[in-house]
């Protein structure tokens, strides 16, 4: 059985879940306001511990072709070095739809308020699930 700390990477912010293969559910976990690279790492060290996550799955920005864009670069050269720096094993999953299941949720939340949070954590944990759901295939 794996922990993973799922990461949905975004310019400003790093939406954060968390989920395991034996469970085969991802939950939403927190939403980092991107920093320097330091900080950033720091938080996710942190965020690893915090759950006790084995390895990390990055959730890589493909192109509607499934092609790599100049988005996808930058999160492959961030993820390897992240994955350098904390010695855990790292995966990629597609997250084309991720963010569009993200506002589907945040839709149906009964309250404005909760409409307008970020939705990274939810992307992130649309991401895992969708890699775990996968893996079971």
């Amino acid at each position: 059985m794996t922990t993973w700390l799922a990461l949905d990477i975004g310019d400003r912010r790093i939406g954060l879940a968390v989920g395991s293969d034996d469970a085969r559910l991802a939950r939403p976990l927190r939403v980092l306001t991107r920093g320097s690279k330091e900080q950033d790492f720091e938080a996710i060290a942190r965020a690893v511990k915090e759950v006790g996550a084995e390895a990390l799955l990055v959730g890589l920005p493909l192109n509607m072709d499934g092609s790599e864009g100049p988005q996808a670069k930058r999160v492959r050269k961030y993820a390897e070095r992240l994955r350098r720096r904390l010695g855990l094993p790292l995966r990629y999953h597609d997250e084309r739809l991720s963010s569009f299941i993200a506002d589907q949720i945040l839709a149906e939340k009964p309250r404005k308020k909760a409409r307008r949070q970020p939705n990274d954590a939810i992307a992130a944990a649309a991401i895992l699930q969708s890699f775990l759901d996968q893996d079971q295939e």
